[in-house]
């Protein structure tokens, strides 16, 4: 799974690693920022490439109001098939999809895993997330231990954020750390406004239909794991 963090804006795809062509937050807004995004796409058909029973899902939704109705995830697609799947287009690209409702970290993570089961009948063996390095810890011990996923099954895979842009992330970070270890399913206060926010065409999700055997891990809301059965030992 490939976390998305923009939405790409311009009619013209030649323009991909300009700022000017995603739409950017103003904490985002840093020479070599959409450097990052293709580069998180290209790590995501590689890893995909080396493994021929793998699933590439692009997750991410309709974040952001003045960017329109467009998906994280239909941004990254496009962005890779531009590319021509970085010379993978043959191996890669029937199997690659998207997930177009996630609206933070845990959901493009729960989502995914709902995504994979809705589209293959089956959940997935193994896991493998692709986002920036300095958010391992949150999606590899906080986001996975919510899903009570094994962790020998749970693979990482990060790259660097902007030089210049590195200490602040490491800020913002801390904090975002901080609130899901004491809300670790986004389902109260702070996250879960943001969450409002960033469903600015009040789509519906659809989820858990697809997965109805996690229905209860997805309505669930408290500060320790998941109680309940899951389909993974």
């Amino acid at each position: 799974m490939v976390a998305g963090h923009s939405i790409y804006t311009s009619s013209d795809c030649g323009k991909i690693e300009k700022e000017d062509s995603w739409y950017l937050e103003s904490y985002q807004k840093n020479p070599g920022q959409a450097a990052t995004f293709v580069k998180h796409i290209e790590e995501g058909i590689e890893i995909v490439d080396r493994d021929e029973d793998a699933l590439l899902l692009f997750s991410g939704g309709e974040t952001r109001k003045d960017a329109g109705p467009r998906s994280e995830a239909q941004s990254y697609w496009a962005v890779a098939d531009y590319k021509g799947w970085f010379g993978k287009e043959e191996s890669v690209k029937w199997r690659a999809l998207t997930e177009e409702h996630a609206r933070d970290s845990f959901e493009n993570l729960l989502f995914s895993v709902c995504r994979f089961r809705e589209l293959t009948g089956t959940y997935p063996q193994n896991i493998t997330v692709v986002s920036y390095d300095f958010k391992e810890d949150r999606f590899a011990n906080l986001h996975r231990s919510a899903i009570r996923f094994p962790e020998s099954r749970f693979f990482y895979a990060g790259t660097p954020a902007t030089s210049n842009a590195k200490e602040a992330a490491l800020k913002g970070e801390e904090l975002v750390r901080m609130q899901f270890s004491r809300d670790p399913y986004g389902c109260r206060g702070s996250l879960y406004h943001k969450k409002l926010k960033r469903d600015p065409f009040h789509r519906s999700i659809p989820y858990p239909n697809g997965c109805p055997e996690i229905e209860s891990l997805f309505r669930y809301c408290g500060p320790t794991p998941y109680p309940g059965a899951l389909p993974w030992p």
